[in-house]
């Protein structure tokens, strides 16, 4: 169980370190094109301070015919929110499918039986494993990394519920007459 819960919290640092990295490189273009420090990442702006210096415009020295669309969305936009709504879903769903586990007399993998039979705690450390994905998900917007944004949510959504389709499969132990 310890062993577990230590892979996945070194998988957590990981993914912030990856995160921060990612920022740092974000930073460091913008002071190599002699901006400083912005307030907020502007991919638009960037794509068309790359597009500025092709080759092949440069010659022609003609303005693009079309204006860029913008390729950043809001955090809250509608998919986040329907996946975040999926993600609570899908911890509603362990939640319930490892209560059930432990009614039938079987033991939790992950976490002690004494957490989860502490009902408020164990719902607590499923909403605040929500909430840790909205947060990655943010990390992610905020990096410009939109794709690892809406993935987090997708990869959450899809082991939950597949744990929850283990908890649901596992044989309820029968006593020895």
């Amino acid at each position: 169980m310890w062993r577990t819960a230590g892979i996945l919290g070194r998988l957590a640092i990981l993914l912030m370190v990856m995160a921060g990295a990612a920022r740092g490189q974000e930073q460091g273009l913008n002071l190599s094109r002699g901006i400083s420090q912005p307030d907020k990442f502007d991919a638009v702006r960037l794509m068309q301070d790359v597009k500025s210096e092709t080759p092949g415009e440069a010659q022609t020295g003609s303005p693009p015919t079309k204006p860029a669309k913008p390729t950043v969305h809001r955090f809250w936009d509608t998919q986040n929110i329907l996946l975040f709504a999926g993600v609570g879903a899908a911890r509603g769903l362990d939640y319930a499918s490892t209560l059930n586990i432990r009614r039938r007399g079987i033991n939790e993998a992950l976490l002690t039986n004494a957490i989860v039979d502490n009902h408020a705690e164990f719902a607590g450390i499923e909403a605040a494993t929500t909430a840790a994905s909205v947060g990655l998900s943010y990390i992610f917007h905020a990096t410009g990394h939109h794709k690892l944004e809406r993935w987090t949510s997708y990869v959450h959504i899809g082991v939950t519920v597949a744990g929850a389709a283990r908890n649901y499969a596992l044989k309820t132990p029968h006593p020895a007459m």
